[in-house]
């Protein structure tokens, strides 16, 4: 497997919005994904070390006892508080956004017909981060 692609895991109980995202990404960008409808799944396979995780807010549509995104999200930062987080959802609410900033996600989405656009942005900029967050502790080490 190939170290320098991104491994990107995306989670969405919408099975049609899931596979257009992973077609989306996989025709755009070189990336390693793994897709899944729920978040005990995603949990389930956290070990596989992703990169980024691209989690939905609500999760209830298939099983409504299953796990929604925030506590998906809870879980995952207690997994690895490192690991990427970005929310996805189709709620347009303020309200929405700070509550998934509040338990440590790195960045909310509306899903839109510019989520996409916007999801490479952002993990764009997680990997600069990344970048730059690499080079400082180069370079403290070297001091």
């Amino acid at each position: 497997m190939n170290k320098d692609k991104i491994k990107l895991f995306l989670v969405d109980d919408d099975a049609v919005f899931l596979k257009l995202l992973e077609l989306e990404f996989l025709e755009h960008a070189d990336f390693i994904i793994e897709a899944y409808p729920t978040g005990e799944k995603c949990m389930e396979n956290l070990s596989h070390s992703p990169d980024v995780i691209i989690l939905d807010y609500c999760l209830d549509g298939i099983d409504k006892t299953a796990m929604n995104g925030i506590q998906t999200l809870d879980k995952i930062k207690a997994f690895n508080p490192d690991i990427p987080v970005v929310m996805l959802s189709s709620q347009d609410k303020i309200e929405v956004a700070i509550d998934c900033m509040h338990h440590r996600a790195f960045d909310y989405v509306v899903k839109s017909e510019t989520a996409f656009i916007r999801l490479q942005k952002i993990i764009t900029t997680i990997f600069k981060y990344k970048k730059m967050e690499k080079e400082l502790s180069w370079y403290m080490e070297r001091m």
